[in-house]
Protein backbone atom coordinates (compact mmCIF):
# COMPACT_ATOMS: atom_id res chain seq x y z
CA UNK A 1 0.00 0.00 0.00
CA UNK A 2 2.72 2.12 1.33
CA UNK A 3 4.71 1.53 -2.03
CA UNK A 4 1.42 2.23 -4.24
CA UNK A 5 1.18 5.61 -2.70
CA UNK A 6 4.60 6.73 -3.08
CA UNK A 7 4.48 5.95 -6.81
CA UNK A 8 1.05 7.86 -6.56
CA UNK A 9 2.76 10.33 -5.05
CA UNK A 10 6.03 10.55 -7.53
CA UNK A 11 3.44 10.38 -10.77
CA UNK A 12 1.44 13.58 -9.03
CA UNK A 13 4.53 15.10 -8.09
CA UNK A 14 5.69 14.98 -11.88
CA UNK A 15 2.57 16.25 -13.01
CA UNK A 16 2.71 19.26 -10.95
CA UNK A 17 6.29 19.66 -12.47
CA UNK A 18 5.16 19.65 -15.82
CA UNK A 19 2.17 21.91 -15.83
CA UNK A 20 4.71 24.44 -14.04
CA UNK A 21 7.60 24.51 -17.06
CA UNK A 22 4.68 24.67 -19.04
CA UNK A 23 3.12 27.41 -17.16
CA UNK A 24 6.81 29.03 -16.78
CA UNK A 25 7.37 28.86 -21.01
CA UNK A 26 3.70 30.30 -21.70
CA UNK A 27 4.76 33.49 -19.07
CA UNK A 28 8.14 33.78 -20.86
CA UNK A 29 6.95 33.90 -24.61
CA UNK A 30 4.00 36.30 -23.84
CA UNK A 31 6.43 38.46 -21.76
CA UNK A 32 8.82 38.16 -24.63
CA UNK A 33 5.79 39.37 -27.13
CA UNK A 34 5.62 42.18 -25.09
CA UNK A 35 8.68 43.53 -25.20
CA UNK A 36 9.24 43.08 -29.03
CA UNK A 37 9.33 46.75 -30.79
CA UNK A 38 6.93 45.83 -33.46
CA UNK A 39 7.03 49.29 -35.05
CA UNK A 40 9.85 51.21 -33.09
CA UNK A 41 9.13 54.86 -33.92
CA UNK A 42 12.18 56.61 -35.80
CA UNK A 43 14.68 58.85 -33.74
CA UNK A 44 13.36 62.30 -33.70
CA UNK A 45 15.49 65.46 -34.17
CA UNK A 46 15.58 69.04 -33.19
CA UNK A 47 15.67 72.17 -35.13
CA UNK A 48 15.64 75.51 -33.62
CA UNK A 49 15.15 78.55 -35.61
CA UNK A 50 14.20 82.02 -34.71
CA UNK A 51 12.21 84.29 -37.58
CA UNK A 52 10.24 86.82 -35.55
CA UNK A 53 7.45 87.11 -33.35
CA UNK A 54 7.46 83.23 -31.99
CA UNK A 55 3.61 82.67 -32.25
CA UNK A 56 3.61 83.26 -35.88
CA UNK A 57 6.81 80.79 -36.23
CA UNK A 58 5.02 78.34 -33.95
CA UNK A 59 1.96 78.08 -35.69
CA UNK A 60 3.46 77.17 -38.87
CA UNK A 61 5.57 74.39 -37.92
CA UNK A 62 2.35 72.98 -36.15
CA UNK A 63 0.95 72.63 -39.14
CA UNK A 64 3.54 70.76 -40.94
CA UNK A 65 3.05 66.74 -41.38
CA UNK A 66 6.29 65.38 -39.73
CA UNK A 67 6.69 67.78 -37.24
CA UNK A 68 5.73 66.62 -33.58
CA UNK A 69 5.86 69.43 -31.48
CA UNK A 70 6.85 73.20 -31.48
CA UNK A 71 7.96 74.72 -28.31
CA UNK A 72 8.53 78.72 -28.48
CA UNK A 73 11.63 80.11 -26.10
CA UNK A 74 14.44 82.09 -26.03
CA UNK A 75 18.30 81.16 -27.66
CA UNK A 76 21.18 82.99 -28.68
CA UNK A 77 21.85 85.15 -25.96
CA UNK A 78 23.66 85.50 -22.48
CA UNK A 79 21.30 85.89 -19.85
CA UNK A 80 20.18 82.50 -18.34
CA UNK A 81 16.57 81.69 -17.96
CA UNK A 82 15.38 84.65 -19.32
CA UNK A 83 11.76 85.78 -18.67
CA UNK A 84 9.82 87.23 -21.95
CA UNK A 85 9.82 90.71 -20.35
CA UNK A 86 13.20 90.74 -20.15
CA UNK A 87 14.20 89.41 -23.78
CA UNK A 88 11.67 92.19 -24.46
CA UNK A 89 14.15 94.90 -23.21
CA UNK A 90 16.41 93.64 -25.79
CA UNK A 91 19.06 93.29 -23.26
CA UNK A 92 19.90 89.31 -22.78
CA UNK A 93 20.78 88.63 -26.53
CA UNK A 94 18.53 86.42 -26.72
CA UNK A 95 16.05 86.12 -30.12
CA UNK A 96 12.50 84.65 -29.82
CA UNK A 97 12.78 81.22 -31.64
CA UNK A 98 11.12 78.12 -31.36
CA UNK A 99 11.83 74.31 -31.16
CA UNK A 100 10.65 72.14 -33.24
CA UNK A 101 10.82 67.97 -32.52
CA UNK A 102 10.50 66.06 -35.77
CA UNK A 103 10.68 62.84 -37.48
CA UNK A 104 13.26 62.74 -40.36
CA UNK A 105 11.84 59.81 -41.84
CA UNK A 106 8.85 62.58 -43.04
CA UNK A 107 10.36 65.90 -42.86
CA UNK A 108 13.77 66.40 -43.43
CA UNK A 109 16.26 69.28 -41.93
CA UNK A 110 16.83 70.74 -45.12
CA UNK A 111 12.76 71.28 -46.35
CA UNK A 112 12.32 72.89 -42.57
CA UNK A 113 14.82 75.62 -43.96
CA UNK A 114 13.01 75.88 -47.21
CA UNK A 115 9.97 76.49 -44.77
CA UNK A 116 11.42 78.81 -42.68
CA UNK A 117 12.29 80.83 -45.74
CA UNK A 118 8.88 81.44 -46.97
CA UNK A 119 7.45 81.65 -43.54
CA UNK A 120 9.36 84.84 -42.42
CA UNK A 121 11.29 88.00 -44.66
CA UNK A 122 14.72 87.55 -43.95
CA UNK A 123 16.59 90.36 -45.73
CA UNK A 124 14.88 92.53 -42.81
CA UNK A 125 17.47 93.03 -39.99
CA UNK A 126 15.98 93.12 -36.61
CA UNK A 127 12.85 93.05 -37.54
CA UNK A 128 9.71 91.34 -38.59
CA UNK A 129 6.61 93.90 -40.27
CA UNK A 130 6.06 96.28 -36.60
CA UNK A 131 7.94 94.39 -34.75
CA UNK A 132 11.27 95.49 -33.95
CA UNK A 133 14.25 94.91 -31.81
CA UNK A 134 16.97 91.82 -31.50
CA UNK A 135 14.68 89.56 -30.28
CA UNK A 136 13.11 89.51 -33.70
CA UNK A 137 16.05 88.95 -35.62
CA UNK A 138 16.35 85.92 -38.34
CA UNK A 139 18.46 83.26 -36.98
CA UNK A 140 19.36 79.49 -37.04
CA UNK A 141 20.68 77.77 -34.52
CA UNK A 142 22.43 74.80 -35.56
CA UNK A 143 22.76 71.34 -33.33
CA UNK A 144 25.60 69.95 -35.25
CA UNK A 145 28.04 70.60 -38.13
CA UNK A 146 25.90 68.87 -40.42
CA UNK A 147 23.03 71.04 -39.77
CA UNK A 148 25.15 73.90 -40.46
CA UNK A 149 26.07 72.76 -43.36
CA UNK A 150 22.82 72.14 -44.55
CA UNK A 151 21.65 75.88 -43.04
CA UNK A 152 24.59 77.69 -45.09
CA UNK A 153 23.70 75.81 -48.08
CA UNK A 154 19.78 76.27 -48.05
CA UNK A 155 20.93 80.28 -47.06
CA UNK A 156 23.25 80.82 -49.92
CA UNK A 157 20.41 78.98 -52.28
CA UNK A 158 17.34 80.88 -50.31
CA UNK A 159 19.32 84.29 -51.07
CA UNK A 160 18.55 84.02 -55.08
CA UNK A 161 15.35 84.46 -54.67
CA UNK A 162 15.08 87.63 -52.45
CA UNK A 163 16.46 90.91 -54.40
CA UNK A 164 18.15 92.46 -50.93
CA UNK A 165 20.74 90.44 -49.13
CA UNK A 166 19.80 88.05 -46.50
CA UNK A 167 21.10 88.96 -42.32
CA UNK A 168 19.84 85.68 -41.06
CA UNK A 169 22.60 84.65 -38.60
CA UNK A 170 23.46 80.70 -38.33
CA UNK A 171 25.03 80.29 -34.93
CA UNK A 172 25.51 77.00 -32.77
CA UNK A 173 23.17 76.33 -30.12
CA UNK A 174 24.26 76.56 -26.66
CA UNK A 175 20.72 76.87 -25.01
CA UNK A 176 17.29 76.67 -25.69
CA UNK A 177 15.22 78.27 -22.46
CA UNK A 178 11.33 77.58 -22.88
CA UNK A 179 9.11 80.22 -22.30
CA UNK A 180 6.29 80.62 -20.03
CA UNK A 181 3.46 78.88 -20.42
CA UNK A 182 1.01 81.06 -21.59
CA UNK A 183 3.13 81.68 -24.95
CA UNK A 184 2.57 77.90 -26.10
CA UNK A 185 0.69 76.85 -28.49
CA UNK A 186 -0.75 80.73 -28.71
CA UNK A 187 -2.21 81.33 -32.13
CA UNK A 188 -4.44 77.70 -31.41
CA UNK A 189 -5.92 78.89 -28.23
CA UNK A 190 -6.22 82.59 -29.09
CA UNK A 191 -7.07 83.11 -32.84
CA UNK A 192 -9.93 85.28 -31.75
CA UNK A 193 -7.09 87.68 -30.45
CA UNK A 194 -6.13 91.03 -32.29
CA UNK A 195 -2.68 90.05 -33.45
CA UNK A 196 -3.53 86.49 -34.30
CA UNK A 197 -6.56 87.93 -36.40
CA UNK A 198 -4.42 90.34 -38.12
CA UNK A 199 -0.58 89.08 -38.44
CA UNK A 200 -0.53 84.75 -37.87
CA UNK A 201 -4.09 84.51 -39.53
CA UNK A 202 -3.13 86.45 -42.69
CA UNK A 203 0.40 84.75 -42.90
CA UNK A 204 -1.11 80.84 -42.39
CA UNK A 205 -3.88 81.76 -45.27
CA UNK A 206 -1.14 83.27 -47.61
CA UNK A 207 1.24 80.20 -47.08
CA UNK A 208 -1.26 77.58 -47.07
CA UNK A 209 -2.72 79.31 -50.55
CA UNK A 210 1.16 79.17 -52.03
CA UNK A 211 1.37 75.28 -51.00
CA UNK A 212 3.83 75.85 -48.03
CA UNK A 213 1.09 74.60 -45.23
CA UNK A 214 -1.34 71.62 -45.89
CA UNK A 215 -5.08 72.91 -46.59
CA UNK A 216 -6.71 70.19 -43.84
CA UNK A 217 -4.54 71.44 -40.71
Amino acid sequence: MKNVCFQSLNGMTSLVLGIAVLLSTCFCSVMNAQSAPTNAPANLQLATFGGGCFWCAEAVFQRIPGVKSVVSGFAGGKTPNPSYEQVCTGDTGHAEVIQIKFDPSVLTYEKLLEIFWEAHDPTTLNRQGADVGTQYRSIILYSDDAQKAVAEKSKAEAAKHFSSPIVTQIVPLTKFYSAEDYHQNYYNQHSNQGYCQFVIGPKLRKLIEKGVIPQDK
